[in-house]
């Protein structure tokens, strides 16, 4: 009896989180470069019940009596799938089609990585600055902020699908001016560590950031003037919210329905 109580008990807070994944999807079903994710589960341990037969031998069975303990949380995994490309008309929105990730250092100078190209120019005593709406610089494809001289216009530049900053010439023909927005790639994206505002961090699993211009993996294209949007697709979640929802019911009445059980027992000494 106790068993099924502590094992439906296991699976409850299993599904619990599994909503709390769920709705966390959907609270940032507008948020520019959101990935979605997914709870994963796994089984808890087995107990033998059985695994010898009863006769006078002792012989091992063919199949074993084994009952198991609940499920938990194994992971959470987050699905870099491309995002739908929303058009903004922005000179400094950027769209990355492919796997890369656009860098970003923040006042501790620590770097870390983001799929939202919604970036701003600040000016500073150094000049113009690319950065994010928190102010934090971006990184060239050499891993330097990007700061631009005072005398380009911000109107006036744009940006090719390399990455490359372009400002026109005297021919008014737009001409790379040295400086690359860097992309990076990671051997195990889903490895990165979440930090809050959509930006991610390296970690072990995620394995050692990738300059895309180091030639070691296919280059991404940028797109300006688009933002990429959040892939959660709300159907799926709904559908998602729907499951768990009736399996935390379940498990809850797994529980309603071993008390019952307990109680009956209790009850026989009347």
């Amino acid at each position: 009896m106790v068993r099924s109580l502590y094992s439906a008990a296991s699976g409850m807070m299993a599904q619990q989180t599994n909503v709390d994944v769920i709705a966390n999807n959907l609270a940032n079903v507008n948020t520019i470069g959101y990935k979605s994710q997914s709870a994963e589960f796994k089984s808890l341990l087995y107990q033998d019940l059985q695994a010898k037969t009863t006769s006078a031998n002792g012989e091992n069975k063919p199949v074993s009596a084994q009952v198991g303990l609940g499920s938990r949380i194994s992971s959470i995994t987050s699905h870099y799938t491309q995002g739908s490309a929303n058009a903004t008309d922005g000179t400094t929105d950027f769209l990355i089609n492919g796997m890369g990730f656009f860098a970003i250092e923040n006042i501790d100078g620590n770097v870390y990585y983001t799929r939202n190209g919604n970036f701003f120019l600040s000016v500073d005593t150094e000049g113009t600055v690319l950065c994010t709406a928190e102010g934090y610089p971006v990184l060239s494809s050499e891993g330097q902020p990007i700061v631009l001289d005072p005398q380009y216009q911000s109107t006036k530049i744009t940006v090719d699908g390399d990455g490359n900053i372009c400002y026109p010439d005297e021919s008014n023909n737009a001409q790379p001016i040295g400086i690359k927005i860097g992309l990076y790639q990671f051997p195990n994206p889903s490895g990165l560590t979440k930090v809050g505002n959509s930006y991610l961090a390296e970690s072990d699993a995620s394995g050692v950031a990738i300059n895309e211009e180091d030639g070691v993996v296919s280059k991404s294209k940028l797109k300006q003037g688009y933002l990429e949007s959040s892939n959660v697709n709300v159907a799926t979640e709904m559908v998602n919210l729907i499951t768990a929802q009736r399996a935390y019911e379940l498990c809850s009445k797994a529980i309603t329905t071993s008390d019952t059980m307990m109680e009956q027992a209790n009850n026989l000494k009347r």
